[in-house]
């Protein structure tokens, strides 16, 4: 019986004395912090971390942060923040939680502490994780074991309850692992998909200051997810501003090039200025001549009528001379006079057509001036094509196109014709010349005749002027045709004016719309070479504003549990959300008695005494 209280005494001892060294060492070190308490203690910087815990549709359930202090001097600390408990990570000491402090003890070096945060708490971002089966939303619960096609949405928002520093500084990456036997055909457009071992790594980013909706699609099997990693670290990268040189060389280049085309564009319009001149011109000179060849086309049947008439004269006159023996010549008395009439018509008839070849003159000279001021340019297949290349308003394009093929179409017409326009002048010329001569022809014989006619000594001088005026009547008959060849040229010629004198008006309307035209795509390619010109310095500007909104290397980290800490030197943030598991099944296990050793009867026996 001694043995046995000897054997018992000697393992409560085992037992005691490790639980008086484990709390003697803790009294140890609270009278060395009692030595110290009245110590003030410096902290030269601060790091956080912040652990977040979201259920599987990304909602709060837990946060708590991890404080490093970096005490370059033993003694009291005062670190704030509002916690719901804490615990010390370093040693046994006490940690004291006021309303919005923790009181620390510190020894020199890191120090640190875990400080949970009440239900209340919130992150500076919002997350939202929906889950889609074969295109019908379903719960993370009803998810697991399920096979299909699934779709996974994250939307990420701005907390405005929470100081938007961290949402406006910090760089947000978003990861999921997905297991080979589970996913297959796996897509996504916002994220990078990159071999984690067998597994597929998926990471998204979100850019401070952005709000995301991130997807991913994959065929299932056995649906299962392992809990969705987020970090948050600030975004203070330094980003160099890109050379951009050699591109805005090429941009001067087409600046340079807008402008040439501005030039010639100028020159076009100066061009098309001065044809839409010539055309009016040329509509002006039409008119004269159009007018004056009607003119000539309408007295054309007076003068075949006088003529007509003349040459019925003179025939009648020819064949009443002819000699017999009948004749009465006191009738040749008024032989004279009439003959005087004829050759008096015939001044007035070439007086007319010397004041309307006066006419035509003038006329045919302004038509003519008006043509040859029409530009002459040949421009080419690839040069107008260039021109609709050039950004031009294609409408005014194909106006200048068609004017400039209507302006060489009715300069080719006139070359064509200028040849009958040049003959029309020397026949004017001509056919009064000639009627000048026979009316000269004319009054020369009624002079002569009224002479003869009181020396007349018989019928001899009457021989020879009925021959005279036999010869006379004969050859102004042929006059007679030809003019009423010519007149009838006039007249086709006066119909087909018409036509061409149309086409010179619709032409003068086409120009000056054309000029109108010219005159707004010279402002428009003004404006392109302004615009163009000013792209390296708009590129340049563009570029700044791009690197000031991602470029945060000048921000300075603040507390996340409190705006009094100072000296912070980081804060980042670990957060995960809830894994979606298949639940397993609870095998019943009988219980099967062992039998029991010698030692396990010495046991029994010694608890039973």
């Amino acid at each position: 019986m001694k043995k046995k209280r000897f054997m018992l005494g000697v393992l409560a001892m085992t037992l005691v004395i490790p639980s008086l060294l484990v709390h003697a060492a803790p009294a140890t070190k609270s009278s060395e912090t009692d030595e110290q308490a009245s110590t003030e203690g410096e902290v030269t910087s601060k790091d956080e971390v912040v652990y977040a815990k979201l259920d599987a549709n990304g909602e709060l359930e837990e946060v708590y942060v991890v404080n490093t202090l970096n005490v370059s001097e033993a003694g009291e600390i005062v670190d704030y923040g509002t916690y719901s408990s804490l615990n010390n990570l370093t040693d046994m000491s006490e940690l004291i939680r006021a309303d919005d402090h923790v009181e620390i003890e510190a020894q020199e070096g890191r120090f640190y502490y875990q400080g949970n945060m009440s239900g209340e708490s919130k992150l500076p971002w919002d997350l939202s994780i929906t889950y889609l089966l074969d295109g019908d939303e379903i719960t993370p619960e009803e998810l697991a074991g399920k096979e299909g096609s699934l779709e996974l949405k994250i939307e990420t928002s701005a907390n405005e309850t929470v100081d938007p520093v961290f949402f406006e500084n910090y760089l947000v990456q978003i990861s999921l692992t997905l297991e080979d036997e589970i996913y297959s055909d796996i897509e996504t457009e916002e994220g990078v998909v990159a071999n984690s071992g067998k597994n597929k790594q998926i990471t998204f980013t979100v850019m401070p200051e952005q709000e995301e909706e991130l997807s991913l699609r994959a065929d299932v099997v056995d649906f299962e997810l392992e809990g969705i990693e987020i970090a948050a670290v600030p975004s203070s990268m330094s980003i160099d501003a890109p050379d951009l040189d050699e591109m805005t060389g090429d941009i001067n280049s087409l600046s340079d090039g807008v402008l040439d085309i501005h030039n010639g564009v100028g020159e076009l319009k100066n061009g098309i200025a001065e044809l839409n001149a010539g055309i009016r011109s040329l509509q002006n000179g039409s008119e004269q001549y159009k007018n004056g060849i009607g003119e000539l086309a309408n007295s054309s049947s007076e003068l075949v009528s006088a003529s007509s008439s003349i040459d019925e004269a003179l025939t009648t006159i020819s064949q009443s001379l002819q000699v017999t023996d009948d004749i009465d010549l006191g009738d040749l008395e008024s032989l004279p006079g009439g003959l005087s009439q004829i050759a008096s018509g015939l001044d007035e008839a070439a007086g007319g057509l010397s004041l309307l070849r006066e006419h035509y003159s003038v006329a045919y000279s302004t038509l003519d001036k008006a043509m040859n001021e029409i530009p002459d340019h040949q421009i080419s297949e690839e040069e107008i094509q260039a021109l609709y290349e050039s950004s031009a308003d294609a409408e005014v394009i194909d106006q200048l196109v068609e004017t400039y093929a209507a302006s060489q179409k009715v300069k080719g017409t006139y070359s064509a014709v200028k040849e009958g326009f040049d003959a029309v002048d020397g026949t004017l010329q001509e056919v009064s010349g000639a009627i000048g001569e026979m009316s000269s022809t004319l009054t020369q014989i009624a002079t002569g005749l009224a002479t003869s006619l009181e020396d007349m000594d018989g019928m001899n001088s009457l021989a020879q002027l009925e021959e005279g005026l036999s010869t006379l009547s004969a050859n102004y008959g042929e006059f007679h045709s030809g003019l009423v060849s010519y007149t009838n040229g006039v007249g086709e010629l006066s119909s087909s004016y018409n036509d061409l004198h149309s086409g010179m008006s619709g032409l003068t309307g086409g120009t000056t719309e054309l000029e109108n035209g010219a005159g707004e795509l010279h402002n428009g390619t003004n404006q392109l070479y302004e615009a163009t010109s000013n792209i390296p310095e708009h590129m340049q500007e563009e570029v700044d504003r791009m690197i000031s909104e991602f470029d945060k290397s000048d921000f300075e980290a603040v507390s996340f549990v409190s705006d009094k800490n100072e000296n912070v030197n980081s804060v980042q943030f670990v957060i995960k959300t809830e894994g979606i598991k298949i639940e397993e099944q609870e095998e019943v296990i009988e219980e099967v008695e062992e039998e029991k050793t010698f030692w396990s009867r010495l046991l029994d026996l010694f608890s039973r005494g």
